[in-house]
């Protein structure tokens, strides 16, 4: 047994009952249930079908569409990427527009998240010029350039209140992995280093480099510590470093993830925020945990 689920952006709501219906006929599913109207829906149904028959004309609608078995959709860990998944930005390359190495930067980093480069080698060379910044411009970008992806501390705290450990795991740095994770509820967070002598940045990245095979590493060391298997975990990122681990999970989410990146996943959000990742585990809307209403 098979459960579709479908979802749209919750700013919008735009998920009507004859687009799930169509669907749902189309493929032979089950009666349709809502986990939030208007933003998200879901129905069984008795053999998979392949999402991307449908994706093509949902997603001119503003719409995602997943397929996810059945049984054992709620899961024990949560193992998320940071930079331009748990927030808007990428980092570094807002450590290089305060540089003036901004565009230099970017499409370096755009390139390595599209699987175009190896990361490793584009992390170094994206440090290094950022060599002799003083490292007082970390705490200037945090407080002004660094935003939440929507619905983060949604997901961290209703996945943590059903008993799951939140991992923050990042190919970026730790001066930013602590404050995010403090911010959006962590339990962990994993990442590189910038390395710093006399209050600036020295250009080189502590090593070895937290890259692809690190984030897998991490999966399998946080699911031997929880005595859980990694059908337990759900993983979600946008870059080619993050597949890996996506593949490993039980769910891998690519969310507003770069088209290398979509091509090779098997759960695709483009147009829901993060607490699509909830509906994917069979989550109502009722039973959401909003610390901002604490």
């Amino acid at each position: 047994m098979f459960t579709t689920i479908l979802t749209c952006d919750p700013a919008r709501a735009s998920l009507d009952a004859p687009t799930i219906e169509a669907l749902r006929n189309a493929w032979g599913g089950g009666d349709a249930r809502w986990l939030a109207r208007g933003i998200a829906a879901e129905f069984d149904m008795p053999a998979r079908h392949d999402p991307a028959e449908a994706r093509a004309g949902l997603d001119a609608m503003g719409v995602d569409v997943n397929v996810v078995p059945a049984e054992g959709r709620r899961k024990r860990l949560l193992l998320a990427d940071m930079d331009s998944t748990m927030i808007r930005q990428e980092c570094i390359d807002e450590l290089a527009a305060e540089a003036g190495v901004g565009d230099r930067v970017a499409a370096i980093t755009a390139r390595a998240m599209n699987g175009e480069i190896g990361f490793e080698g584009a992390l170094r060379e994206r440090v290094g010029l950022l060599a002799g910044l003083d490292v007082s411009v970390i705490d200037r970008v945090l407080a002004e350039r660094i935003t939440p992806m929507p619905g983060g501390a949604v997901l961290v705290a209703t996945m943590r209140a059903g008993g799951a450990h939140a991992a923050l795991v990042s190919g970026g740095f730790t001066a930013f992995t602590g404050a995010v994770a403090a911010d959006l509820g962590f339990d962990s967070h994993r990442a590189n280093t910038l390395l710093v002598a006399d209050g600036r940045l020295t250009g080189a990245p502590g090593e070895p480099i937290l890259g692809r095979e690190a984030k897998i590493a991490r999966l399998e060391e946080l699911v031997t510590e929880l005595g859980i298997a990694a059908d337990d975990a759900i993983a979600v990122g946008d870059g080619a470093n993050d597949l890996g681990m996506l593949h490993r999970a039980g769910m891998g989410v690519a969310l507003h993830a770069k088209p290398a990146v979509q091509a090779e996943a098997d759960l695709v959000v483009n147009h829901g925020d993060l607490t699509a990742l909830l509906y994917l585990q069979g989550y109502r809307e009722d039973e959401f945990v909003d610390p901002s209403r604490n």
